[in-house]
């Protein structure tokens, strides 16, 4: 088992088969382009090597969450800034369905501001 694969399945279900079917997504939004990698101990997804978003775990909202690169230059009711400087982040609340589209588009726009 690779690290990012390890970074999965350390987390419990359901959220682990919910991240896990998310990181997919993305992954296949963008096969030729879209990139993953351990960083800082996260998965991180990249476009042409650069950041795009990465995935993570918020003590203070108690939620899993999509961070986005670049997030401070996108208007989106559900992004967070939260103090971020150049990031902003989607909660993802397990008990709803997950909003695959919004993030797929949030992506493609953040890929618009990446060099």
């Amino acid at each position: 088992m690779n690290p990012i694969q390890e970074y999965f399945y350390r987390i419990d279900e359901p959220e682990r088969s919910t991240l896990l079917f998310l990181r997919k997504k993305i992954l296949e939004s963008d096969p030729e382009h879209i990139t993953e990698t351990l960083s800082f101990g996260l998965p991180f997804f990249k476009y042409k090597k650069k950041m795009l978003c990465y995935l993570y775990y918020s003590k203070k909202y108690k939620q899993h969450y999509v961070s986005f690169y670049h997030g401070d230059r996108l208007d989106h009711p559900l992004l967070i800034q939260d103090g971020r400087k150049k990031f902003k982040i989607l909660l993802i609340d397990m008990e709803e369905d997950i909003p695959v589209e919004i993030i797929l588009n949030l992506t493609e726009e953040i890929k618009k501001h990446i060099k």
